[in-house]
């Protein structure tokens, strides 16, 4: 069995695989305060919990955007796993073509999406994941990753907000019934959702026409996915295990 770490600024997502099946996923807190035994015996619990034995892993492969704490993961992966984890980097095979003018500055947990796309979906395709960060990518039909765009998430945005000003709040992430709001709350959640929502409209129309490839699929994971597929209709389909099939699949390209 496989195990797979995506290390983002707000979780850690992981998973294990059995051959292609996906056998468990969960997702704990991101934490630069924590050690390695702390990580460790997080992973131990869950790994008990769901009836897994840290044994049958037969290789980790990590893909992570936060760079301090990789050297904690990777201690703990040697120390509870007894394996050496591949960190996702740039050289690795992925069977993209990528076209980026300097990949090393490309995020691995893109990459992983990219590979899961292309794999799954084909090409032209544009995949977002709503993370603490918005991240575009674009496929071709040719299986390149040909670049995208990357904005503030929801929550990202929620925050700036509420700290940036004197009296405005934090809300709840719910799209208010109307776009005129008749209190500072749903005046907030008009601007921040609906303005949000907008957003990712504008910059799919703007992709597929630089692709000149109206038809092409979108494909969307992360948090908040969901939430804009209910209220837009440019998303095709949601797969929330995007970035860890790719790790998967990365995984299997390096070992052979």
């Amino acid at each position: 069995m496989i195990f797979v770490m995506d290390i983002g600024n707000t979780n850690i997502k992981a998973a294990v695989f059995d051959g292609m099946k996906l056998v468990k996923k969960w997702r704990c807190q991101t934490s630069a305060t924590m050690t390695s035994d702390q990580y460790g015996i997080v992973m131990a619990d869950l790994f008990r919990y769901h009836d897994l034995d840290m044994r049958s892993i037969e290789g980790i492969m990590i893909s992570s955007v936060v760079p301090t704490i990789n050297y904690t993961i990777e201690h703990m992966c040697r120390d509870y796993f007894g394996k050496e984890p591949r960190l996702l980097v740039p050289g690795m095979k992925t069977g993209l073509n990528i076209r980026y003018e300097n990949p090393r500055e490309l995020g691995s947990d893109r990459i992983a999406n990219a590979v899961a796309v292309a794999a799954l979906y084909g090409g032209p395709s544009v995949f977002i994941d709503f993370g603490t960060a918005t991240t575009y990518g674009v496929i071709s039909s040719r299986h390149e990753f040909m670049g995208g765009a990357i904005g503030p998430g929801l929550r990202m945005m929620n925050a700036a907000l509420a700290s940036g000003t004197a009296k405005l709040p934090s809300i709840e992430l719910v799209v208010p019934p109307t776009v005129i709001g008749r209190t500072t709350v749903t005046n907030i959640q008009s601007g921040i959702l609906y303005g949000y929502i907008g957003s990712v409209e504008k910059i799919i129309t703007e992709m597929k026409r630089e692709m000149e490839c109206p038809q092409a699929k979108v494909i969307a994971t992360g948090g908040m996915a969901h939430l804009v597929k209910a209220n837009s209709n440019t998303i095709d389909e949601i797969n929330p295990n995007l970035t860890l099939i790719g790790l998967r699949l990365i995984y299997e390209k390096n070992e052979g």
